[in-house]
């Protein structure tokens, strides 16, 4: 089988092997394609249109031949469309054929959404080699835990060798430090063979800092109207905006289709500013759904931090909602429970962590209308009460939670064990979609830090804007403190970031990982059957540091947690009914909670 998505610009390869180049570029006169790998190729002269379009055709270039953009006489830049760029995002594209790959996941046709249990993953830190093939071997003990579905970080080529993805620059070539195009769509088919439904993390809010060139010659790729807190905004709504909003949605099916993916994770939306009639979210939501999603299950989930339940049930502004959005109340209550930390946006959930993580897990967002005071008094989130509860991904970590700190912690170097241990129950046994970080499940004593690979002036803007970024916090006021945050441009920030492998055999990384294959069972077995049927509700209640949830799921069965997260016995909890399902401790009582202790039963 073979697969791939004609796209209205970039490179394409037709049938008959005559190969189109087509680029915008309005701000351009001239525009050739040049070979710069082979001088006795000649560069070949673009034709221009009225719209800013460019295009060529010609014959016999075979694939893998690298080719770029000279513009108006300058230096070559990559095709913004480029689906490989083997000499790093800096250098010339390849021209890549993607029905030369053959797939052998044909009858693939996904998972329903209720059944995912998400595990996030960098690629280069994942395993030793840091490739896509490497990653491919550890998929199998991923299927056996329990997972049903890989969030891979961003893999959009970026500058340098070492970075989280979110600085890309070339949004349709996968980053050559991961492997090649047909390594990515190798590492889709080997999931999928083993039930794994796999997405990618997108970023549509932003370009990188470094290696982009659209602004020299199609500034109307930028809103000079809007701004984002990573630099210039996208033009998804003023005059010209077509093409730049046809470039993401062809990315969004270009990934789906092209790869074989089984959906997009969609990075904060929220800095994605669009006043146009139908909003950028909604049109990619509408493409899926009406392409790949007519064929196989397609999913989109967002980050959103403004709380937005519109994106997710159908309505006037979201015809085809996303399928989840990930719960930031969930962690952040969860958080300042189990650690105590309440700096920072974290100051949010302190007056009552307990009530804040009850209404997140019976009603999706703690905020749903009401001042934060992080925010300085703006009102934050929409009403979400009236979602199914698998419209939220919960998580204890993932990249930003463990990777913004500044030394990187993961939850079990923060949380005492049996408040760590009350925590995974609450998130694997919970209605919500669970997301797992990676080496989360095994307690990795690795830490995962902030690295990119930068060069002069920026690189140093970088290492010294993270270390202010830290100065507001009382562990890092002195300034000798701050010094020893780990420079995010030195290699050996990303060696150390690296998962352990040989940790998963030894204690207590053996126990650990024993509890989540033991209670993703328990999900799988005894709360995903019910998960399906329509019409869930939860209801909440909270005592001190107590936190009592009950879920009636759309076929009449009930799922109750009691979970006390304090260090002190606790009484005077609701009752519950129904056959007992876990608990956290030997002969815990429902009504009589031991400190951290906490029982699910389910009838």
């Amino acid at each position: 089988m073979r697969r791939s998505h004609p796209m209205p610009f970039g490179a394409e390869v037709a049938q008959d092997g005559v190969v189109r180049f087509r680029l915008w570029a309005p701000a351009a006169e001239r525009v050739s394609v040049a070979f710069p790998a082979e001088p006795e190729r000649h560069a070949l002269d673009m034709r221009r249109f009225e719209d800013g379009w460019f295009e060529a055709r010609r014959s016999g270039i075979p694939a893998g031949t690298r080719y770029a953009y000279r513009i108006d006489g300058r230096d070559p830049v990559p095709d913004p469309a480029s689906r490989f760029n083997p000499a790093d995002a800096l250098g010339p594209s390849a021209l890549v054929d993607p029905r030369t790959f053959t797939w052998t996941d044909g009858d693939w046709a996904g998972r329903p959404w209720h059944e995912a249990v998400v595990y996030e993953l960098h690629i280069g830190t994942f395993t030793p080699s840091g490739t896509f093939r490497g990653a491919m071997d550890r998929l199998g003990a991923l299927a056996d835990l329990g997972v049903t579905a890989i969030e891979v970080m961003p893999v959009a080529d970026f500058p340098g060798m070492r970075n989280w993805g979110y600085d890309g620059v070339l949004p349709f070539a996968p980053d050559a430090a991961y492997g090649t195009p047909d390594d990515f769509k190798a590492f889709v088919c080997a999931a999928h063979r083993l039930g794994l439904m796999v997405l990618l993390d997108v970023v549509y809010n932003h370009f990188g800092p470094e290696g982009n060139h659209l602004a020299q010659y199609a500034p109307g790729f930028f809103n000079a109207e809007h701004e984002t807190p990573w630099g210039a905004a996208i033009n998804y709504d003023a005059e010209g905006s077509r093409p730049v909003r046809d470039f993401f949605v062809h990315n969004a099916l270009y990934w789906v289709e092209e790869f074989h993916l089984d959906g997009l994770r969609l990075d904060a939306v929220h800095a994605i500013v669009d006043d146009s009639p139908t909003h950028l979210l909604s049109e990619i939501a509408t493409a899926l759904a009406e392409g790949p999603g007519t064929r196989r299950y397609v999913h989109l989930v967002l980050e959103n931090d403004r709380n937005e339940s519109r994106w997710l049930a159908n309505g006037p502004t979201m015809p085809c909602p996303a399928s989840a959005q990930w719960n930031d109340d969930f962690h952040h209550a969860m958080h300042v429970l189990v650690t105590g930390e309440c700096e920072g946006y974290y100051g949010d959930y302190a007056d009552d962590p307990a009530r804040h993580l009850a209404r997140s897990l019976a009603e999706g967002f703690a905020y749903q209308g009401e001042a934060s005071p992080h925010r300085k008094g703006e009102r934050r989130g929409e009403r979400s009460a009236h979602l199914r509860p698998t419209a939220f991904v919960n998580f204890l970590q993932d990249h930003d939670q463990v990777g913004n700190r500044a030394m990187g912690e993961r939850l079990a170097q923060l949380a005492q064990p049996e408040a760590l241990r009350l925590a995974v129950a609450t998130l694997l046994l919970a209605p919500a979609i669970p997301m797992l970080f990676m080496g989360e499940e095994f307690a990795a004593g690795s830490p995962f830090l902030y690295f990119c690979d930068y060069r002069g002036a920026l690189a140093d803007a970088v290492r010294e804007g993270r270390r202010r970024e830290f100065a507001a916090f009382e562990r890092f006021a002195d300034p000798q403190a701050r010094e020893r945050i780990p420079d995010p441009n030195a290699p050996g920030t990303f060696r150390m970031s690296h998962l352990d492998w040989s940790e998963i055999d030894t204690p207590p990384h053996a126990e650990w990982l024993a509890l989540h294959r033991e209670l993703l069972s328990l999900r799988r077995l005894a709360i995903v059957p019910h998960l399906a049927a329509p019409g869930a509700r939860g209801t909440y209640r909270t005592l001190a540091r107590g936190v009592a949830v009950d879920w009636t799921f759309g076929n009449g069965t009930l799922l109750s947690m009691r979970a006390n997260f304090s260090d002190s016995p606790l009484g005077g909890m609701p009752p519950v009914s129904g056959s007992p399902l876990f608990e956290t401790g030997p002969g815990v009582q429902p009504e009589a909670l031991p400190p951290w202790g906490g029982v699910w039963t389910i009838g």
